[in-house]
């Protein structure tokens, strides 16, 4: 099989661009996999292609930009070009872009694919009801929110014109279902990118490293965390240190240089700038609780899951989301009350004053990562182009929710 996977890449910034690099990690080593046509997004540094087991051939088409006017004809002439036998997009609401005509005509190459007759899967990381607009930094404005959500509903049927439209929890499911009345939606979980064989639960000697991770500026905010870590240290003698990893959201620039300077004079509190991937174990290894201080979710998950794949006691707003994936995918944390300051250091006081406590979060999360990983999610979709080929070939139409049940049983 010649699978084209269309997704940003590393070194992209580009929103799902982590999520991409463990899809063709792992698809490498699928047996049915003869061939990857990577067709992303460009950069000026190398694409990371070093692993560490021998795979199948990778083929990189860097044809894109985020906002490019252009996407849609260029990724459509690679498809055409390279003729994959099936094709797997990696998608969110913005991922071609933040302006509104670059960010919507990509997500037509779903129906454009599927009009070729490639078997065609999407994976649909956040559903557009789900999308915050004044959080995510789109709009505040209640008429053009409208307009979007009008424009999000037509953009939501050209994605499922996919032969398969996977969502990553339950609740993104149900609304495709009942309001798109959709039979083409499973339920695949995201997975777990590294499983260590033998994460090690000791913490390093020294201040407690108190660790945020991502792009921030939206809908994800520094100062509800920074403000409730000083609140523990006015009431305790705990040690701790404040880990911001990361960079500024494509919608905030700016915002973490303005963060530096609002709490310059707060002690302990360290900013790392971009986390290169090689890093990123020892920046979750050395953290002794992961917190996400979000003010919603747009549906993107991977944080949460590398946490709890490293085997790390984690903090979590308690937001519908957050709160379902937790349940369905076996995960536990410590909730609080999302913009609370207050309510957030009750919570990371819990976790770094209960050194049992925090074992317990930390081993029942490695649990849960270990029984999604990569490995198992690829497969699965590689269960799904099986059977979309085999339907090509008879001329009958796919049952999702039929094939579903098979291989979940």
């Amino acid at each position: 099989m010649r699978l084209a996977i269309v997704t940003a890449y590393p070194p992209s910034k580009v929103t799902l661009s982590e999520y991409g690099y463990h899809l063709v990690k792992h698809f490498r080593l699928q047996k049915e996999v003869t061939e990857i046509i990577v067709i992303a997004d460009k950069t000026e540094g190398k694409k990371d292609l070093i692993f560490n087991e021998d795979g199948c051939k990778i083929t990189v088409k860097e044809c894109w930009n985020f906002n490019d006017y252009g996407n849609l004809f260029k990724i459509n002439k690679v498809i055409s070009a390279t003729k994959p036998v099936a094709v797997l997009f990696n998608l969110q609401f913005l991922k071609f872009g933040d302006k509104k005509i670059p960010a919507a005509l990509g997500l037509i190459l779903p129906f454009l694919c599927k009009m070729k007759g490639i078997p065609t899967i999407s994976i649909l990381h956040n559903k557009f009801e789900q999308v915050y607009f004044e959080n995510a930094g789109i709009t505040s404005n209640t008429i053009i929110k409208k307009v979007y959500k009008w424009v999000g509903n037509v953009l939501t049927r050209f994605v499922l014109a996919s032969d398969v439209v996977a969502v990553p929890i339950s609740k993104y499911k149900t609304i495709l279902e009942n309001k798109y009345q959709s039979r083409n939606v499973a339920l695949i979980p995201h997975g777990s990118f590294e499983i260590l064989q033998d994460p090690n639960y000791d913490l390093p000697v020294g201040a407690k490293k108190v660790m945020a991770f991502g792009k921030f500026g939206s809908y994800k905010k520094v100062e509800v965390m920074v403000e409730a870590i000083e609140l523990i240290r006015a009431r305790t003698n705990e040690n701790i240190e404040i880990v911001i990893a990361g960079t500024d959201s494509p919608n905030t620039p700016g915002y973490l240089d303005r963060m530096k300077k609002k709490y310059a004079h707060v002690d302990q509190l360290c900013f790392t700038g971009n986390v290169a991937e090689e890093d990123v174990p020892v920046v979750f290894g050395n953290s002794a609780v992961v917190v996400f201080p979000y003010t919603s979710t747009t549906g993107s998950f991977g944080v949460l899951r590398q946490a709890v794949s490293y085997g790390k006691a984690v903090v979590l707003p308690a937001l519908e989301d957050l709160r379902i994936l937790v349940n369905e995918e076996g995960y536990k944390g410590e909730f609080f009350k999302p913009e609370s300051a207050a309510s957030l250091a009750d919570a990371i006081e819990s976790v770094l004053l209960h050194d049992s406590y925090r074992l317990y979060l930390a081993k029942a999360n490695y649990r849960a990562a270990s029984s999604l990983p990569m490995s198992a999610i690829t497969n699965r979709y590689i269960e799904y182009f099986k059977a979309l080929q085999i339907a090509k070939h008879k001329g009958f139409k796919l049952d999702v929710p039929l094939i579903e049940k098979e291989l979940i049983a």
